[in-house]
């Protein structure tokens, strides 16, 4: 399966849609490892409208075969290359009784292991037992987001709304967009394909209008390392054989 239409328009718009990269079967097996496993920490978070996991594949490293298969390892060797590595993953449900959005923004923090003073690291925050920071754009600059679609995600049930080329002009703020200039795309994704966004695109998430989920497997790769002995808090080194 080639991916170059997708390194092309992640490039030049800043985010794109693949076709299916996991079956109906495969879709199930991570859905059941990931609703099976019960956990009381602070990674996990319950909700009336919201259950995420963060750190997954710490919390859930069993997850790691199903979700490298072939495919993805194809699709990342070709958006990035063999020395991306996985610097953050989130899993996250927007459960069908759930009616929050999420307004225009940029990706502008990264989890890392502690707190340092270094310069360009602005933005410090501490939540759930992280540390959060905004690094240096060129660090921004080189990650690449994959979203998996655990189910079929559509503008009724909260697909993503993304203003294309937005990753091109830096931070940008949503309250200086120029909408007699820009567009807004709703980027409706099936189940069982993937979404390729880089972090400073502008994206947001509107309301759910149907009684249907959106389960998404959020994950962030780098190819940078950080300043002095400030380390990514999850990274995972990611070496499969494609077979």
């Amino acid at each position: 399966m080639s991916f170059k239409k997708n390194k092309t328009e992640l490039e030049s718009n800043g985010y794109s849609i693949t076709s299916k990269i996991y079956s109906d079967e495969e879709i199930n097996k991570i859905i059941d490892l990931i609703e099976n496993k019960d956990s009381k920490s602070d990674s996990f978070i319950k909700t009336k409208d919201l259950f995420a996991i963060r750190q997954l594949f710490k919390n859930l490293p069993e997850l790691s075969d199903l979700v490298f298969n072939n495919n993805m390892m194809s699709l990342l060797n070709e958006v990035g290359g063999n020395n991306y590595f996985l610097s953050k993953a989130i899993y996250f449900d927007k459960p069908k009784e759930s009616n929050w959005f999420v307004a225009y923004h940029q990706d502008l923090s990264i989890s890392v292991n502690e707190k340092l003073d270094f310069k360009d690291y602005i933005n410090w925050t501490y939540k759930r037992g992280q540390h959060g920071v905004q690094p240096p754009i060129k660090t921004l600059e080189k990650i690449i987001t994959i979203r998996v679609h655990l189910d079929d995600t559509t503008s009724e049930n909260g697909a993503l709304s993304i203003i294309p080329n937005s990753h091109s002009k830096g931070i940008y703020r949503p309250d200086s967009i120029d909408w007699n200039s820009e567009t807004e795309v709703v980027c409706e994704v099936k189940k069982g394909n993937a979404m390729l966004m880089k972090p400073l695109t502008l994206h947001a998430s509107k309301r759910t209008l149907n009684d249907k989920q959106r389960r998404v497997i959020h994950m962030e790769f780098s190819n940078q390392e950080l300043d002095g002995t400030l380390e990514w808090l999850e990274k995972l080194n990611i070496k499969k054989t494609i077979t």
